[in-house]
């Protein structure tokens, strides 16, 4: 059905906006003046006054007349973002079953579009680049492998690795650490921490050289610390240093006021599913939300939804990677690692109640 010819009018598209009205996806997109974005009929963001609204019939056309794609959901992807969202899925599908990555212009070609917007969506649906993608594949493959194989070399075999010298040259800064350190629990690694007291209890940051690695809130740093060294149960735990305390007082600062935001380097260790996930949910801004049916979709996995809420309780890096942002369908808080009311709280907080 032309669904371009059921939201003829503006009257009829205004409505299609205030009712979230995804039948109307790929039939127009909306511009708002005040803010200078243009959103999908179904944006999930708060509503504009009708008088800044302005209709579109493509991206193309909203680009024209001055205005960027909103950042929550990336009306860049076109009417045919479904499709294209299906081409990323294959995309992710083809460089996890490969031996060897595939270029990008075979993913391209297999995608149907030209190699420089199939970058541009593969990296808006998983927040990577298709070699980063593989190459944290490959990272989370040599993990696994670590626990079982024999050896380190056979893991680098196990994990897909065609010689040793690539394998090194990729994989340590994705540990981490060296292989040999992880596959001994941290053995060898120094983890600088600190923790403080904030207004949901205790809070601990940890990281390795490549960067933090856990924030966890909890109710005493006894407890704290035993989790961190079940972790790595063989790594050296550091207490930080001044700088490392700065790092520290940015967090807790961070959840006090949200709107002053967090950027920090991360060593996120993760299958790439969950990575794809976490991605997802750092792109979702403070005072907003996404169900794990939505996050799902944004990453072109509709179906996996029990998977997107599993890699969400996976997350071990609080309020950076803010998982607490996820949601039921309809609208409930619920599955925190730290504690619903922690949840509660922090959504609270960025809401500005």
């Amino acid at each position: 059905m032309d669904m371009a010819g059921i939201f003829a009018t503006d009257a009829e598209r205004w409505q299609a906006v205030t009712d979230r009205d995804r039948r109307a996806e790929g039939a127009f997109v909306y511009s708002v003046r005040s803010t200078g974005v243009y959103c999908r009929p179904a944006c999930g963001a708060r509503l504009a006054r009708r008088e800044n609204v302005r209709f579109h019939a493509t991206p193309a056309e909203a680009e024209a007349a001055g205005f960027r794609p909103c950042k929550r959901c990336r009306p860049d992807l076109g009417g045919g973002g479904r499709a294209q969202e299906a081409a990323v899925a294959k995309a992710c599908r083809m460089i996890e079953t490969a031996e060897e990555t595939p270029s990008l212009a075979a993913l391209a070609r297999a995608s149907g579009l030209s190699r420089f917007h199939f970058h541009r969506v593969f990296k808006a649906a998983t927040g990577a680049t298709p070699m980063e993608y593989a190459a944290q594949l490959r990272a989370r493959r040599v993990e696994g492998a670590l626990g079982r194989a024999g050896s380190v070399t056979e893991a680098i075999y196990e994990a897909g690795f065609n010689s040793s010298g690539r394998f090194y040259a990729e994989a340590g800064a994705r540990l981490g650490m060296t292989p040999g350190a992880w596959r001994a629990g941290g053995a060898g690694e120094a983890i600088r921490y600190a923790s403080g007291a904030c207004s949901l209890g205790r809070i601990l940051v940890a990281a390795t050289e490549r960067g933090v690695c856990a924030i966890s809130f909890g109710d005493d740093e006894k407890t704290l610390l035993e989790a961190l060294a079940a972790r790595f149960p063989k790594a050296r735990l550091v207490p930080g240093d001044t700088k490392f305390a700065a790092m520290l007082a940015a967090v807790i600062a961070s959840v006090e006021t949200p709107a002053r935001g967090l950027d920090l380097p991360l060593d996120i260790q993760g299958t790439a599913f969950q990575c794809r996930v976490w991605a997802a949910l750092r792109a979702i801004p403070a005072g907003a939300t996404a169900s794990y049916g939505e996050i799902a979709r944004r990453i072109g996995e509709p179906r996996a939804v029990r998977a997107v809420a599993a890699a969400c309780a996976a997350n071990k890096i609080a309020v950076a990677i803010p998982c607490h942002r996820a949601v039921r369908a309809d609208g409930a808080v619920a599955g925190y690692r730290w504690g619903v009311g922690r949840k509660r709280a922090l959504l609270a907080r960025e809401a500005g109640a």
